[in-house]
């Protein structure tokens, strides 16, 4: 199965220039946006997320660590297939489990939030009493959108049916149906609404020595912060909660097997405000959850 351009040769994020046979870490894009339900474009994402990081430094003052000590390999986009959900979900899916098999640990720049279901059952398969720390505005817990089960609204539902609710973290959840909330809180989830870095704190000690999957919706910034983005929602935590809050999971005691970052979207991106973020998020993702 091609799940990459085996001649691509342009942007890369910085300094992910290892082989990857010679990478602990493997860095994607998952260019799709094939059930966005109000505005697409974050199949491009990743691309912009790549450029943005030439901007950085290669240190962390907060982490006090250098990406030339972290052996990353950017695989590039995968080529999905466009307007194909499902397909897309089976490559993410197959690709993600080629990653564990081979003992890499993988982050992966979306596309829409769908896309984190297929690394997170494989990391489920992978790993035994998996959990999930979910950063987002939205609950993302229906069970289908407008009849499609597919969807970006779907997959912290269909994480919760596979892992068990009681083993998914939701965090700055600022909107959804009124039947999304009340399955959180009967379901037994952990759900913590408006603010992300005080009740994260509160719970990463019960997590201490498991193995965690962290996903991050960028819209989890306030509109102001991150602009660019799919299903914009005001009011969002600032960026610098955010980055405190990949900080304060970094420094934590749990076991983060994998990772993503989603929804950046160009189009609607002014300045490249929210690519910028995502890019030093992600800056800090590597240096602090890698191995």
């Amino acid at each position: 199965m091609a799940f990459f351009d085996e001649g691509y040769s342009g942007r890369k994020f910085i300094m992910a220039d290892k082989s990857y046979d010679d990478a602990a870490v493997v860095l994607f894009g998952m260019p799709m946006d094939w059930t966005a339900s109000f505005r697409p474009g974050s199949r491009f994402g990743p691309n912009r997320i790549r450029e943005a990081s030439i901007g950085l430094e290669e240190y962390s003052l907060d982490l006090d660590r250098h990406l030339e000590d972290v052996p990353v390999h950017d695989a590039g986009d995968m080529l999905l297939p466009f307007g194909n959900a499902a397909r897309s979900i089976e490559m993410i899916g197959a690709w993600a489990d080629q990653l564990f098999a081979d003992g890499k640990w993988p982050i992966g720049l979306g596309g829409e939030h769908l896309v984190s279901w297929p690394l997170i059952r494989s990391a489920a398969a992978h790993f035994n009493d998996l959990a999930v720390i979910h950063i987002d505005a939205h609950a993302d817990l229906r069970e289908e959108y407008e009849g499609e089960v597919l969807s970006h609204s779907t997959p912290i539902r269909k994480t919760c049916e596979r892992i068990g609710p009681e083993n998914v973290y939701s965090f700055g959840i600022r909107s959804g149906m009124q039947e999304e909330f009340a399955y959180a809180k009967r379901s037994g989830m952990t759900m913590h609404v408006h603010d992300v870095l005080e009740p994260l704190q509160s719970v990463l000690p019960g997590l201490a020595g498991r193995p965690v999957y962290v996903t991050i919706d960028i819209d989890v910034l306030d509109p102001a912060f991150a602009p660019g983005t799919g299903t914009p929602e005001a009011g969002g935590i600032s960026s610098r909660e955010l980055l405190a809050s990949i900080r304060e999971i970094a420094r934590s005691k749990v076991n983060v097997v994998g990772c993503d970052l989603v929804e950046t979207l160009p189009a609607y991106d002014q300045a490249e405000i929210t690519a910028v973020s995502a890019s030093k998020c992600v800056r800090e993702m590597l240096l602090g959850f890698r191995p």
